[in-house]
């Protein structure tokens, strides 16, 4: 079938899935003191951030532009997906996890946090959705592809944070979603998608920090990693021939 017609299924799925997205972020408990904490422990410039009120998910899933906003870059990004991969089994959990990756940008953008209520669900989904993916494409070695890509990429993060005290615990937790999400499509995709979210992550670190140096204030990890991830799905060929690796 036509990857122009994939990519407009895909956009389309992917915009309707983001419609329910504020009304998730809406029903979301405010996080305790000390989970926030765990959040953003070793998160850079938290100690000497300024306290400043956490703007209430309630608030931010009101506000008028996030609908939207959501839905045409869920669409965008659901499009590209569809027609980078065309009619695969990996689009049973990719179109689902777009309009959350999505939503999971922008609450950490705001709020400096990924909360556990969005990605805990998620991963559970993913737990079922990856595995059926492998039956659609009758690719049973996808799965393998799926748990490297969790322990790379979750892996990475979590001995960064445990040994240097680097990210969040919420960026962990996050890593662990998008690690089985690339693990699936191929190798090139985990390792492309790794440096990507680091390369990402470094450089906006630097200009937000640059911008803010009066402030001293912590920066959200998360939105690059997404990007990152994101970005590896249409472009890791490409980038891991220009970097001179040979698939396995």
């Amino acid at each position: 079938m036509s990857p122009l017609l994939c990519a407009a299924a895909c956009a389309l799925a992917c915009g309707a899935l983001a419609l329910v997205m504020p009304a998730w972020l809406a029903r979301l408990p405010e996080p305790e003191p000390a989970a926030a904490a765990e959040e953003t422990e070793g998160v850079p410039g938290t100690v000497l951030a300024p306290a400043r009120e956490k703007e209430p998910y309630a608030d931010l899933a009101a506000l008028r532009w996030l609908r939207p906003a959501l839905v045409v870059a869920s669409a965008v990004v659901g499009a590209v997906f569809g027609a980078t991969l065309g009619w695969t089994g990996a689009l049973v959990y990719l179109v689902p996890l777009v309009p959350v990756g999505a939503l999971l940008l922008v609450v950490d953008w705001r709020t400096t946090l990924l909360p556990t209520r969005l990605i805990h669900p998620t991963y559970a989904a993913l737990a079922v959705l990856v595995p059926l993916a492998a039956l659609v494409d009758r690719d049973l070695e996808a799965l393998w592809r799926a748990a490297l890509g969790w322990l790379v990429v979750g892996g990475w993060f979590w001995v960064f944070w445990r040994v240097l005290g680097a990210w969040g615990f919420g960026d962990v937790r996050l890593a662990r979603v998008l690690g089985p999400a690339l693990g699936y499509l191929g190798w090139a995709e985990i390792l492309v998608g790794l440096l990507l979210m680091l390369v990402l992550g470094a450089l906006g670190g630097v200009l937000l920090t640059l911008r803010h140096r009066e402030l001293r204030r912590r920066f959200p990890y998360g939105p690059f990693m997404l990007l990152g991830a994101a970005l590896a799905v249409p472009f890791a060929g490409d980038l891991a021939h220009a970097l001179g690796y040979t698939p396995l």
